[in-house]
């Protein structure tokens, strides 16, 4: 069985605020380096084969600073970078409601390549890491599109609010993904 624990990137100013960061390159602030650190500490409890990043620095920095507690190979993939949001990208939620009511941004990824483009990495990890545990940090919105994916729907944005930092632990097992925790922040002492 794949089991991968995937990790959303810890906070940026801009997620302090709620500006869109897409595929913005934005680093992670004080808090967000406190999160990734969290995280590693919790994770070395256990053990993992190999970690996996977007090379969005946002997730690659916090991928980095896990690994600085455990220690295992760090693999960049393209495949996982945040969805590309066109126009949208930098504005907060009030301004994207302002300037787009209907929630539809000029030039942004569209859903199906979004979850095309993620679900090509996931069958590329279960290909190379095949029964291997694997952490991937990546973002809200590719969180979002696995989560749809390999919930038919159940889950999406609409319904399940990423974390910065949280942990979604899904498995391969008997020809399909299957989801078996969602949102856990418990680690992060913020929650406690």
């Amino acid at each position: 069985m794949t089991t991968i624990c995937v990790i959303r990137h810890g906070e940026t100013d801009w997620n302090a605020i709620g500006r869109i960061q897409g595929s913005t390159d934005i680093p992670l602030n004080e808090k967000g380096v406190q999160q990734a650190e969290e995280c590693g500490v919790f994770l070395k409890r256990t053990s993992w084969d190999v970690i996996i990043t977007s090379p969005l620095k946002r997730a690659k920095v916090t991928a980095e600073i896990i690994n600085s507690s455990i220690n295992i190979p760090l693999v960049v993939m393209e495949e996982f970078k945040e969805k590309f949001f066109g126009e949208a990208e930098g504005l907060t939620f009030e301004e994207r409601k302002a300037k787009y009511p209907d929630h539809r941004y000029p030039n942004e990824e569209d859903e199906l390549s979004l979850s095309k483009r993620v679900m090509a990495g996931l069958d590329k990890i279960k290909q190379e890491y095949r029964d291997q545990k694997v952490l991937l940090v990546i973002h809200g919105a590719v969180i979002n599109s696995i989560l749809a994916e390999i919930s038919n729907g159940e889950l999406d944005y609409r319904k399940t609010k990423i974390e910065n930092a949280c942990f979604n632990d899904i498995h391969f097992h008997e020809n399909r993904w299957k989801i078996k925790t969602l949102n856990q922040v418990s680690h992060l002492s913020q929650y406690c």
